[in-house]
């Protein structure tokens, strides 16, 4: 059962990265340092988006409107930190 804790360990931190990317990317195209248009660039956005909007949208759908600033992968990384720092090692100790 702990090989399993860890292996959900290591999953929420490879999914921080992915959100961390999904946000500079989101950045990048929105300065225009990225063109969306370019079939990499697109296909990666699309891999990104695919992969954090599920997690986002439900956020994004509590929390009220900041204009222009979205800080639902700020809440998002936070709760993923505290699944990782709180949750997981109070499970850990429940099986030792």
């Amino acid at each position: 059962m702990i090989e399993l804790l860890n292996f959900i360990y290591q999953l929420i931190g490879m999914y921080e990265f992915i959100v961390i990317a999904a946000v500079i990317m989101s950045w990048l195209i929105g300065f225009g340092i990225i063109n969306p248009y370019n079939q990499i660039a697109r296909a990666i956005w699309n891999f990104l988006q695919t992969v954090t909007e599920p997690a986002l949208r439900p956020i994004r759908a509590m929390l009220p409107d900041f204009g222009g600033i979205d800080i639902s992968p700020i809440v998002l990384l936070l709760a993923l930190q505290f699944l990782k720092h709180v949750v997981l090692p109070n499970i850990m100790k429940a099986f030792i």
